[in-house]
């Protein structure tokens, strides 16, 4: 309670001291007004005795309000001795014409209505003295045209009369009574001026200070017109004015804002962000009107050569404020352009496209088509050719399809690799034959430095108004029919309302593996190997599964599209291999020694910094290279056999052994297999189980046991679902074995407890088969061949 007192206590004291000085203008003016109407007589003693309560008490209202305020009051105690030092001059006056009953001219009161002006220019200043920084050129000009624009307008009555009272012609004393509203209007013009420029609640009270300039003005300038008897000053009405102007100000300095003890000085706040334009060209074309018209006057009358510089100056002022003003209109053009314009293929932006369908979509009567566009695979560009090289493909695909558009068609780069087209089409079909249109120009490849790149893009079709009534609402249902034709042969769909559930939930489970990538929420299995001829298992197979905290444990089938379709299967690669190899280290520390097997995918083949990573990733644990396998499958092989090629012989020249996984369904040349730098060959499932009961799949086998051999590669078969399978694999001379019969994939802290439980030995096999238990199965290598 005592806190909120001490606060309220100088707000008190200021209403107080404000009121005490309104009372002392009221008693003036009441005086001055019965004096003129008669009602009293006009008493030298009673009128000056009313000018010193008016003057007296706005000086101490300031003082008053001052007083226990804090720190911070810099402007504030300026401004109070401006009004002190107005209050002094009026007293000087008031006192000799009571006195010696005239007033000598210039008059020592004149020192304290200077210094009044001086004073006050310098409240003002400190006051914003944190914020005149922010005024920009143009306020600077502007606020210098208008100075000069007031000076040249009344320097037309003004300047003969101070020609006249140099040569002596006419009373110091009135020249002095003229100048005083030049500076009452000067100083308003620059108030008038910093507050458009900065906003009306930089200063604190402004118009106060304003409503006192200009009474001040009109009050001097009626004086210096009207009364030129200066020894009159004490009785005449017109004091009323200087006093009302004195209480206005007096109103300006107790409102300017104090900081209390302990605190820092706040910052004025500011009402707009930056100088209006419209305030800008006004004060400019008002000020250079005013120039204008004095030069007309000129032509006409005899003006003084400072009148004409003058006026001269506000044109050439206004001359350098238009240079500015064209200047920042053509960089706002070029602002404007570039806010709707993609900087790197100068195709308009997501913006532009924005404000072109606002304008379009509510008046196109004929209706719209809008085609999202998405390349396939362009990461995999970025990752393996670098984002130079990415960036170039985005400025070629952006001039084939604009060389594609049709009439008032309009292409924006959405970002990334997405690209839009939104186009009139009275149905559907316009919009999907320009859609085959787009992929006809993009089927011949592009030379990036003398490598042949080949791209294709699944293109989504949203139409107006059937599937929305807004860009929005296109674009969104164009992205879900763009995912539904990413898995279509055709690459092209459009919209229907039966795949939106489906699409929206697609994308959802998009955004789902992009954070379960982020928690590890990606596991491995392991599946053994199992090596025919020794029965030992010397190697893994890690495979990743997805351990969903609601739906549980996912197969690779649940989740690697959406894997692809994010453009994360890179990261996923990574986080596989790093998982896999952590296991590795961890099996050597319970003594097992196991070749962990790891498939690629068809972006780590492009990636020329996939051996580097591999190489640092193995050196950080401390493992032999040969402890890795990496497989990779036929047909990713055979679509890019140069790139792929020089990727797999650094990581085989490295020590890291290379398989083909699912040989056999890739439909290549048997001949790719002889310059291919790989060690195994994994015969795929779909040939391995029917071989018990169909003779053909067992000559297919034998045949591709046969090449392999012939190659030196070693044989690996998959999906071994029983006995007689693994044995015929045997007699076949197969090397490993791998599938349900053997075991299951298991997490990796079980694989040890599994070993120790089985034997796979010939003997043993042929006793108790898979699920027997027996001694621990030796675990040593053996050479490959």
């Amino acid at each position: 309670m005592e806190r909120t007192h001490a606060v309220d206590r100088p707000a008190r004291r200021t209403v107080l001291a404000v009121i005490a000085a309104w009372v002392g203008v009221a008693f003036a003016a009441t005086y001055w007004g019965a004096m003129l109407a008669g009602i009293v007589p006009p008493v030298l003693a009673v009128a000056a005795l009313a000018t010193l309560l008016a003057v007296v008490l706005p000086t101490g209202a300031c003082l008053l309000a001052l007083a226990g305020r804090g720190r911070g009051l810099t402007a504030a105690r300026l401004g109070a001795a401006a009004v002190a030092s107005f209050a002094a001059g009026t007293i000087w006056n008031v006192v000799a014409v009571v006195v010696t009953g005239s007033l000598p001219v210039p008059s020592p009161g004149d020192l304290g209505f200077v210094l009044f002006y001086l004073l006050l220019l310098g409240a003002l200043g400190v006051h914003l003295r944190d914020h005149l920084g922010e005024l920009r050129s143009t306020a600077r000009i502007d606020l210098a045209n208008s100075l000069l624009a007031v000076l040249a307008v009344l320097s037309v009555p003004l300047g003969p009369v101070l020609h006249r009272a140099l040569d002596g012609a006419l009373p110091f004393g009135l020249v002095m009574a003229l100048l005083y509203p030049v500076i009452d209007l000067l100083l308003a013009t620059v108030l008038i001026a910093v507050v458009m420029a900065l906003g009306v609640r930089s200063v604190a009270g402004w118009g106060w200070l304003v409503a006192g300039m200009l009474v001040l003005v009109t009050t001097d300038v009626a004086f210096a017109l009207g009364h030129m008897d200066l020894d009159s000053l004490a009785g005449t009405i017109l004091q009323v004015g200087w006093l009302v102007g004195l209480a206005l100000v007096t109103m300006w300095v107790v409102r300017l804002p104090a900081v209390p003890d302990g605190a820092h000085p706040a910052p004025a706040l500011r009402e707009r962000p930056e100088y209006s334009e419209t305030v800008a060209s006004s004060t400019a074309a008002s000020a250079t009107v005013a120039g204008l018209a004095v030069l007309v006057a000129g032509t006409r009358v005899h003006l003084s050569t400072a009148t004409l510089v003058l006026a001269g100056l506000t044109i050439v002022a206004f001359g350098v404020r238009a240079q500015l003003a064209f200047r920042h209109l053509r960089r706002s053009a070029v602002l404007l352009r570039l806010v709707h314009t993609d900087d790197l293929t100068d195709l308009p932006n997501r913006r532009a496209l924005h404000a072109h369908a606002q304008r379009r979509l509510g008046r196109d009567v004929a209706g719209c088509a809008l085609l999202l566009m998405d390349l396939d695979r362009f990461k995999e560009v970025n990752d393996s050719l670098g984002h130079h090289m990415g960036d170039r493909l985005l400025i070629e695909v952006g001039a084939r399809l604009s060389a594609a558009l049709p009439g008032g068609a309009m292409l924006a780069r959405l970002g990334g690799d997405e690209f839009a087209i939104l186009m009139s089409a009275d149905g559907a079909r316009p919009a999907v034959d320009l859609a085959y249109r787009v992929r006809g120009v993009l089927a011949e490849p592009f030379d990036l430095d003398g490598m042949a790149v080949e791209v294709t893009m699944s293109i989504g079709i949203s139409l107006f108004p059937e599937h929305g009534d807004d860009l929005s609402s296109l674009l969104r249902r164009a992205d879900i029919a763009m995912y539904k034709a990413k898995g279509s042969s055709a690459l092209v769909h459009v919209y229907t309302p039966e795949i939106d559930a489906a699409g929206s939930e697609r994308l959802g489970r998009v955004q789902e593996v992009r954070v379960a990538l982020t928690r590890g929420e990606f596991v491995l299995h392991y599946q053994p190997k199992l090596d025919l001829h020794t029965g030992r298992v010397d190697g893994v197979e890690a495979l990743v599964r997805w351990q969903h905290p609601v739906a549980g444990l996912q197969p690779p089938a649940a989740f690697l599209e959406l894997i692809e379709d994010a453009g994360l299967m890179s990261q996923l690669t990574e986080t596989v291999l790093a998982q896999a190899l952590d296991q590795v280290v961890s099996w050597h520390l319970d003594g097992v020694d196991l070749t962990v097997a790891v498939n690629l995918s068809a972006s780590s083949l492009i990636d020329v910094q996939m051996p580097q990573r591999v190489r640092s990733m193995l050196a950080a644990r401390g493992l032999r290279p040969d402890r890795l396998l990496l497989e990779i499958t036929e047909d990713l092989l055979m679509a890019d056999r140069t790139q792929a090629c020089g990727i797999l012989a650094e990581l085989q020249d490295g020590g890291v052994r290379i398989a083909v996984d699912d040989f056999g369904t890739g439909y290549s040349s048997l001949a790719y297999l002889r310059d291919l730098p790989i060690d195994e060959l994994k015969i795929d499932r779909s040939f391995v189980m029917p071989m018990t009961t169909d003779e053909r799949a067992v000559a297919l086998v034998s045949a591709a046991v046969a090449l392999a051999h012939g190659l030196d590669l070693v044989v690996v078969a998959e999906g071994v679902e029983d006995e007689a399978t693994l044995t015929l694999l045997a007699d076949l001379g197969c090397d490993l074995a791998q599938g349900y019969h053997i075991a299951r994939p298991m997490p990796g802290d079980q694989l040890p407890g599994w070993l120790r439980a089985h034997d796979f030995t010939p003997g043993a096999r042929v006793r108790s088969g898979a699920g027997s238990s027996g001694a621990p199965v030796s675990r040593s290598p053996r050479p490959a061949g």
